[in-house]
């Protein structure tokens, strides 16, 4: 890349370099490796240092690169922060995008329990049933931070079964929603209080997850998940209702 070859009405030099080490980046380099120095990369792209370290200070935005005093930027694990900051900014900001998570959680999420019925480790399994446990044991706990727990642990049983799919991206997105989800999680349970609904029936809902994952049932697993997930969807409903905010749009029957 030359400085003369960007035009007035192409993106700004930082950016265009930024895109071209973003694609280096995620092609050809592995967590923990530095990039080339300020110099290294400001001689290759024929810009100035104030260029360069602009570039990498809008690759360190976008996740990809560590930044840290005195060391070169180092490129970064893979992880679903920037995702996780914009899901929480939709559901901020947009009750609907309450509802727009859960129909994300039954294109995913039901997946996920197909895959772990089919590829679960011994590993995953436990996981999956520690989750469990610790639902339970915050259930019968009196303390003022059982609920939170309880919460924490119904997000960690929805991270087990993503993670025992045995697929990467499948767990990536999780660990991007589980923030967002935690939040959906405690409306979603004032709507299920409201329904008269228990902490104990939500138990319920996740040892027939757990049961059929277990026997490697794809079908039951799926289809457990699925009423899981389609009820949460109306415990938001009821919760969103009492709270005075508008039902989310009817949906299409086709």
């Amino acid at each position: 890349m030359q400085t003369g070859d960007i035009r007035p009405d192409q993106p700004s030099a930082a950016n265009a370099v930024a895109d071209d080490l973003a694609d280096m980046i995620l092609t050809r380099m592995t967590p923990g490796a530095s990039l080339p120095s300020e110099a290294e990369l400001a001689e290759r792209y024929a810009v100035s240092r104030l260029t360069v370290r602009e570039a990498v200070k809008l690759l360190a935005g976008r996740g990809l690169v560590e930044l840290a005093r005195g060391r070169r930027a180092m490129v970064r694990e893979p992880d679903g922060a920037a995702f996780a900051d914009f899901l929480l900014s939709v559901l901020h900001n947009d009750s609907k995008g309450l509802f727009d998570l859960v129909e994300v959680r039954l294109s995913l999420e039901v997946q996920a329990a197909t895959l772990a019925a089919k590829r679960a480790s011994r590993a995953g399994l436990a996981a999956i049933e520690n989750a469990l446990h610790g639902m339970r044991d915050a259930e019968a706990a009196t303390d003022p931070q059982a609920e939170e727990r309880f919460h924490n642990f119904d997000v960690g049983f929805h991270e087990a079964v993503a993670l025992a799919s045995g697929n990467r991206i499948l767990g990536y997105l999780f660990e991007a929603m589980a923030g967002p989800l935690r939040n959906g999680i405690q409306i979603s349970r004032q709507g299920h209080a409201n329904r008269g609904h228990t902490l104990a029936d939500t138990i319920a809902h996740h040892q027939r997850i757990l049961d059929a994952i277990r026997a490697g049932n794809a079908r039951n697993a799926a289809e457990a998940m699925r009423l899981h997930l389609k009820d949460t969807e109306r415990d938001i409903g009821n919760a969103l209702s009492n709270m005075g905010t508008a039902s989310p749009p009817r949906r299409s029957s086709r």
